[in-house]
């Protein structure tokens, strides 16, 4: 069983577009000019007057063209002009075929949601960069003319496509600067190549490690359901000391704008039968992450809950599903605002306190033990539990950090430069630990900037990472991997879920058929998202078994390389370490 598989190496993954450009023009002219369409049509589609007549593609000194009424032919019926051919011969029939699915690719998008998100922060930020590559050959700024195409050609009765928002683009022609992009998509590629070498490092780590220490005989496997039954109560508390806006297009009469910060909270209790349940009761909070909702993590709730846990899963007004659905339908005019920072952490703290004034009078909720509370968030949950746990935000890396904002790859900044929005006091800057939580667990958390290494060396808790090798939204190797080598608390282990998505882990939430505020294409959500989920199930027991419940005996030896190894799956492979060295990484300046 410890011998599932060697070294393996990631194959098939490289980034290379451009790479057959030739020195003699008449053979690079067909990768040169379909590379720079390349630039086009994956981002008008994702993120998703005058017409655009032409597309420019600019190599140094030398420039091609082709006419979009070709691109709309070749669309239709795969009709090959004269334009199109003197590019066509040159490229094989797979990459014809890519050109033409992407042209006729539609992102089912209004034009309220895509006017959102590209007026929101986050939106700008990326325009920015593409507006770098793509522009018009009018005045007129390329993130502006983008923005107004892609808004203008979600309202199309055709709907958002490629050749839609050609049609609305405002100018008669889009140039596409392949000499920039080489560089963007060498970087990038320099990028993919230092989060392989990293993954490969943990891989190789485990491996040893598994092999020195192997397991001391059969365990069981932590992934079944326990042997409690637990109900389910929801409640909603409000905190008169925090003030939060309402999710509505105008103000409620007769109030002021804000309102007491409310949010709801379920709680899961298990239930005494055949087995006494422990005396006291141990004590988990999960937080969702952004543009989530309570029911994410049902599947985790209800996992320890059965093995004798009680699960505490608030919501959290502003960073939530609601607050996503508002900026869709252009009541938000922000995913999540700066306050998020604060205010999540404070959530888990407030609700703590409404516990333990319940533990005073209601008899279900007197054994639960509140002094050693363990927390678990995924993404902006992330943040949350490392920021409970103590970690205070770092506003000198923000700082540094976010000064390229325009050119990096990793999107989490974003979100975390949000975070110099806060107001700042010249003491210390604000630490959200909680005495009461004893340990972590932060799942593909934004932690980078807003935490950095100051802030994750202040965390004395057990702590654990958990990272998916394919995260695009939050980069294993700048968000995970590296932050792993900044903690300096004795208990930390850094899981790592080959080839995992930042969406492997999020479950389906309880509402039957529901996709969510916008639904994730099964590509994006990677490989056996039911795996990833059972691997989580194990990994938060066996962790919070021997951090919270004192259980270290019995549950220790499921915290290592050679369980990890035992319960890995071929389609999604589990790795545990212990221990990384900085120098163990090779990393460069790229973010």
């Amino acid at each position: 069983m410890l011998a599932r598989r060697s070294s393996r190496a990631r194959a098939g993954h490289g980034l290379s577009p451009c790479s057959t450009l030739k020195v003699q023009w008449g053979r690079i002219r067909a990768p040169f000019l379909l590379a720079g369409l390349s630039w086009v049509w994956p981002w008008a589609i994702a993120t998703p007057g005058w017409s655009a007549e032409r597309i420019y593609v600019t190599y140094n000194i030398l420039e091609r063209s082709i006419s979009v009424a070709s691109l709309a032919a070749y669309a239709k019926d795969g009709t090959i002009d004269d334009d199109l051919a003197a590019y066509a011969r040159y490229a094989n029939p797979g990459v014809l075929q890519d050109l033409r699915n992407a042209l006729n690719a539609k992102a089912d998008l209004s034009p309220v949601t895509i006017a959102q998100f590209l007026y929101s922060p986050q939106g700008e930020a990326a325009l920015r960069r593409l507006g770098q590559v793509i522009r018009p050959d009018s005045g007129v700024a390329g993130d502006k003319a983008i923005r107004a195409g892609l808004i203008l050609a979600a309202a199309d009765p055709q709907g958002l496509s490629l050749l839609t928002f050609l049609k609305h683009y405002p100018a008669r022609g889009i140039r596409v600067d392949v000499d920039l992009s080489l560089q963007v998509i060498g970087e990038a590629e320099r990028v993919l190549n230092q989060t392989r070498k990293a993954t490969q490092t943990v891989i190789q780590l485990a491996e040893a490690e598994a092999i020195a220490n192997p397991l001391p005989g059969d365990l069981p496997d932590l992934r079944r359901r326990g042997s409690y039954t637990f109900q389910k109560e929801s409640v909603t508390l409000v905190d008169p000391s925090r003030r939060t806006v309402p999710l509505s297009p105008t103000p409620l009469p007769g109030t002021n704008a804000t309102l007491p910060r409310t949010f709801p909270l379920d709680i899961y209790l298990p239930q005494a039968g055949r087995v006494p349940l422990p005396n006291p009761i141990p004590v988990v909070v999960i937080s969702h992450g952004l543009g989530s909702d309570r029911t994410t993590f049902a599947y985790l709730a209800e996992h320890l809950a059965s093995h004798g846990f009680a699960v505490l899963v608030p919501e959290h007004p502003g960073s939530d599903r609601k607050q996503l659905e508002a900026l869709l339908s252009g009541i938000a005019s922000e995913v999540a605002e700066p306050t998020e920072f604060v205010n999540r952490p404070l959530d888990i703290s407030a609700l703590l306190d409404y516990m333990a004034r319940q533990t005073q009078t209601n008899p279900a909720y007197q054994a639960l033990n509140l002094k050693q509370v363990g927390v678990i968030g995924q993404s902006f949950g992330g943040y949350t539990a490392l920021a409970v746990g103590g970690a205070p935000i770092n506003f000198a890396q923000l700082q540094k950090d976010c000064q390229t904002l325009d050119s990096t790859f990793n999107l989490s900044l974003l979100l975390q430069c949000r975070a110099l929005q806060l107001d700042r006091q010249p003491a210390a800057p604000p630490n959200f630990r909680d005495p009461r939580v004893a340990a972590v667990i932060a799942m593909n958390p934004i932690d980078s900037a807003v935490l950095g290494p100051d802030g994750l060396g202040a965390i004395q808790v057990p702590t654990m990472l958990m990272a998916g090798s394919a995260d695009t939204v939050t980069p294993s190797l700048f968000e995970q991997i590296q932050p792993f080598t900044w903690l300096t608390t004795g208990d930390r282990y850094l899981v790592q879920m080959d080839p995992g998505t930042h969406f492997s882990v999020i479950g389906g939430g309880e509402i039957p058929g529901d996709q969510g505020a916008l639904p994730i294409p099964p590509e994006v959500i990677g490989p056996n998202p039911a795996i990833a989920q059972r691997y989580v199930n194990a990994m938060a027991l066996a962790f919070f078994q021997t951090h919270i419940a004192n259980r270290g005996d019995t549950f220790s030896p499921y915290l290592t390389a050679a369980y990890a190894n035992a319960i890995s799956e071929p389609a999604l492979q589990l790795d545990l370490i212990r221990l990384l060295r900085p120098n163990q990484l090779s990393l460069g300046a790229s973010r």
